[in-house]
């Protein structure tokens, strides 16, 4: 290995890159959570057309490859490149989470929504306070692992000239000259992924306790 793949320089980009992953990540999750929670609600229970634009919505972005949204929102919005970066991310992402609220949904036992009408609730109350309490519980497990899978996600963004992570790895790497060191830069790169993916899988579990 050359010194330069230890050297101060290489951690500092690589931390940057880290700094804008997370960034990317963090702000997709939030937003993806409140768009499918949305959606979610929208085909379960909202009017005719409610749910047909969600169905619609939902079937033909699950369809479509997150890196095609990616390149194209780059190339047709006049956004900066991790905007745009976010919101293809987003708009994706949403897709699957209104899945995961879908199935919470559909999941809480029939006598739980007779129960909710029998105390003369109505719709809203009926979901704030009986049926999306029970299905936040159930959904808590697999909407950590799509969140886990928005940040490896995230290593799609260099693609449009993005230096998180993947996108500055890419970048020391082209330095390099002997294959041993690019394989040890992926190495380093598939460690940081891993250990940022275990600590948000911890903190889920404390979420869950």
């Amino acid at each position: 290995m050359t010194s330069g793949f230890f050297s101060f320089d290489v951690f500092n980009f690589l931390m940057h890159g880290l700094g804008v992953t997370l960034i990317i990540a963090f702000v997709t999750i939030a937003l993806s959570f409140v768009f499918g929670m949305i959606l979610g609600l929208m085909k379960v229970a909202g009017g005719r057309v409610a749910r047909v634009v969600a169905t619609v919505y939902i079937n033909a972005v699950r369809n479509i490859p997150l890196l095609l949204f990616i390149i194209g929102f780059r190339f047709t919005l006049r956004l900066p490149a991790l905007v745009s970066a976010i919101v293809a991310m987003t708009v994706f992402t949403s897709a699957m989470v209104a899945e995961i609220v879908r199935g919470g949904l559909n999941g809480i036992a029939a006598g739980q929504w007779e129960a909710a009408k029998a105390l003369g609730l109505n719709k809203f109350q009926m979901y704030i306070y009986i049926i999306l309490p029970q299905a936040v519980k159930k959904i808590l497990v697999p909407l950590m692992g799509q969140f886990v899978t928005a940040i490896k996600d995230t290593s799609f963004c260099w693609i449009v000239g993005i230096e998180e992570l993947m996108g500055a790895g890419m970048i020391i790497m082209g330095k390099f000259v002997k294959s041993s060191h690019v394989l040890g830069m992926y190495a380093v790169i598939a460690f940081i992924y891993y250990m940022v993916n275990v600590m948000v899988n911890w903190l889920s579990r404390r979420v869950r306790l």
